[in-house]
């Protein structure tokens, strides 16, 4: 039987997420006791439900918001967890994992709030980055710009262990499936409680957030 490897594909931190009750090592911790082979640490971007105050210079609002992920990235080097980087960026109604960039993106953007929505989607493929509309049916009605997201995203989160209703992950799945989208699914989780076995499963080991995104392109 071969072996299959597990990774979380969006996960907050009490760090850099205001909703979050669990740090990033706790996290890795959790993960890495539940089977996974490796995190995303995707917490929300200051655009969203951010814990890190917004009167603070531009440098140190991006250190403070990657301190989950590098505390998760310590506690994965010790237990054998890979972690990666991602956020979630909010706008309109709509949240938006985005993986594939760092935080050296982000300091040498210190305007990326007052991009427009295309803008941001212009920018983050132009840098390499992929983007991966999160539980777009979780809200009813859907978000007044769905029709731009879903024309310029890379993929679609189909399952979202944060979703009350199930029907939410199907139409995301048949929405995906209609236009030929890549699929994402993750936990979403804000605590170690919610660590619920979802997540994405690949053949192989993955050493990078690049990999990453090219075992969910080639999935399909």
């Amino acid at each position: 039987m071969r072996r299959l490897y597990k990774y979380e594909t969006h996960l907050h931190t009490k760090e850099a997420s205001a909703c979050a009750s669990s740090t990033g090592a706790e996290m890795a911790r959790a993960y890495q006791a539940a089977g996974y082979a490796g995190i995303i640490v995707t917490d929300h971007f200051f655009n969203g439900n951010t814990a890190v105050p917004a009167d603070l210079p531009w440098e140190t609002r991006v250190g403070l918001f990657c301190r989950g992920y590098l505390n998760a990235l310590e506690e994965g080097e010790k237990c054998g967890l890979s972690v990666f980087f991602g956020w979630e960026y909010s706008y309109n109604g709509a949240d938006l994992l985005t993986y594939g960039l760092g935080s050296g993106f982000l300091l040498e953007n210190p305007d990326i709030l007052d991009w427009s929505v295309e803008e941001y989607f212009k920018r983050i493929r132009k840098s390499g980055g992929f983007i991966s509309y999160a539980h777009p049916f979780r809200g009813e009605p859907e978000p007044v710009c769905f029709a731009l997201y879903t024309r310029y995203v890379d993929a679609v989160e189909v399952a979202n262990g944060g979703n009350k209703n199930p029907e939410s992950d199907y139409r995301a799945l048949r929405y995906a499936t209609e236009n030929g989208l890549p699929r994402t699914r993750g936990s979403d989780a804000h605590a170690v409680g919610a660590v619920r076995g979802e997540g994405m499963e690949f053949d192989r080991k993955l050493n990078s957030i690049s990999e990453f995104i090219d075992a969910v392109k080639s999935a399909g």
